[in-house]
């Protein structure tokens, strides 16, 4: 590397870490202010603003041709959003799972997954496919704000207190904090687009395809700023952020950005036959694990984020050694298959099961 690159890959790290901060920062103030709780600013206003690069870079790479990297880009940050993101977090300090996560929202996160691969299962996602999943976020936002409002008025009725309101903070105050927001986001594109560019222009130079690219430097990249946010929230207490943030970030990602890309693109977006054998049903595979997961305890324990970690690390490894055509491939490959998976399945089973049975009679926190 010369030191171009080396300079845009710290300032692009640099900048990350900056937009993290001021975007968690202006969001949590901004929700207090508007009346909206975390939860909902985070699994719509932070988590569709991370998601900007993810949504630029595949729209870039459909308009100039590069479909692979398009669609590999939506299905890898998926993938790398549960595993990696909410494994890092766990890892540092155990989440909280607020109910409406898993009643809801990880459901909504699996259909969007759903629909993605049923729609490309003929290798292309047309405008028409576009439309469908640019509907569904549509809707699915609309139906978020309204229904936040409901359960805020409905939690107001019950305990014999006025409608909740937005706070009654001056105007230049909002406004304050909505230029914390898209101060933090254009850091966050800036710095996500320095980091991305210096990694591909490293990885082909070492002659990794288009598809692994987008499975892996890409979608990682794009999804630095929701590392960086997410990580961030934990660290400052705000969990309802960072879940919000991954899960919503996911369904934005499926829907939003592939109808998008799919609208905008000539022709469409044309998919590998890899990621409709292989990445796709890892990624709803990773999305329905969700759901035992956060089951145990309504919480995301530290051994579950090292799990997610893991997993993670398996699944990267395997990428590079298809690509690479290393030897120890299908030793790597019966192992997962025969024993790894099948172990990490059972043991999260078991667990759910357990925790199920303990709760039984009883509700989930709705605090988080």
């Amino acid at each position: 590397m010369d030191a171009l690159t080396i300079a845009m890959l710290a300032g692009g790290l640099l900048f990350l870490l900056l937009g993290a901060e001021l975007l968690v920062r202006g969001a949590s103030r901004l929700a207090a202010a508007v009346g909206i709780s975390p939860l909902v600013v985070g699994l719509t206003v932070v988590a569709y603003g991370t998601s900007t690069p993810e949504l630029a870079v595949s729209v870039q790479a459909g308009l100039a041709g590069n479909s692979s990297i398009a669609v590999a880009n939506v299905v890898g940050s998926n993938i790398f959003n549960v595993l990696f993101i909410l494994g890092a977090c766990a890892a540092i300090q155990p989440l909280v799972v607020h109910r409406q996560l898993v009643r809801l929202e990880v459901p909504i996160m699996i259909a969007a997954s759903v629909l993605l691969m049923v729609l490309s299962w003929n290798g292309t996602l047309g405008p028409w496919d576009g439309g469908v999943l640019f509907s569904g976020i549509a809707a699915y936002t609309v139906w978020t704000i309204r229904r936040s409002r409901r359960e805020e008025a409905a939690a107001a009725s019950a305990a014999d207190l006025p409608a909740p309101g937005p706070l009654k903070k001056p105007a230049v105050s909002i406004l304050a904090q909505v230029g914390w927001v898209l101060a933090g986001l254009a850091l966050l594109v800036l710095g996500a687009r320095w980091l991305v560019e210096s990694a591909v222009l490293l990885a082909r130079t070492m002659g990794v395809s288009d598809v692994v690219i987008g499975l892996t430097i890409v979608a990682a990249g794009t999804s630095l700023p929701e590392v960086f946010t997410s990580l961030v929230a934990t660290i400052r207490g705000a969990r309802d952020i960072a879940i919000g943030n991954v899960v919503g970030s996911n369904i934005f990602n499926a829907l939003m950005i592939g109808g998008i890309a799919s609208l905008i693109t000539p022709g469409g977006l044309t998919v590998a036959p890899s990621l409709i054998n292989f990445d796709m049903e890892v990624m709803l595979a990773v999305a329905v694990a969700c759901l035992p997961i956060f089951f145990t305890g309504c919480s995301i324990a530290r051994w579950e984020g090292w799990l997610f970690l893991g997993c993670y690390a398996a699944y990267a490894a395997y990428l590079v050694m298809d690509a690479t055509g290393h030897d120890a491939l299908p030793a790597f490959s019966n192992t997962m298959l025969l024993f790894v998976l099948p172990l990490t399945a059972l043991t999260v089973a078991v667990v759910a099961l357990r925790a199920l049975r303990r709760q039984r009679g009883a509700s989930c926190s709705l605090e988080a």
